[in-house]
């Protein structure tokens, strides 16, 4: 089980998936107690971007995350090809270390 199954008091988006990759965006939620205190609970937003080619997953957050954001962003603006984001992805996915044991 990676560390994003194990989170309490966080919601889970799923912005893209196809045959190559997921993208879900993992938000904290206020104000829940957490289901089970002695677990740690996610303090800031982040994106797991699953390899579904390699059977790994990447977490970014903190600064990466802002960057990725900004990333979806432009999309937002201008929507891209999906040659285009499955690019981008490939760029993060190098990154992939972890297994991904559940999903």
């Amino acid at each position: 089980m990676n560390a994003i199954d194990i989170l309490t008091g966080s919601a889970m988006n799923m912005l893209y998936d196809s045959e190559s990759f997921v993208v879900v965006h993992v938000q904290p939620t206020e104000g829940d107690a957490p289901l089970a205190p002695h677990l740690p609970v996610l303090a800031r937003h982040g994106f797991e971007i699953v390899d579904k080619r390699s059977g790994k997953e990447v977490y970014l957050d903190g600064s990466w995350a802002e960057l990725f954001q900004q990333k979806i962003t432009a999309w937002q603006l201008n929507t891209p090809t999906q040659e285009e984001v499955e690019d981008t992805l490939e760029g993060y996915a190098e990154l992939a270390q972890n297994p991904v044991l559940m999903h």
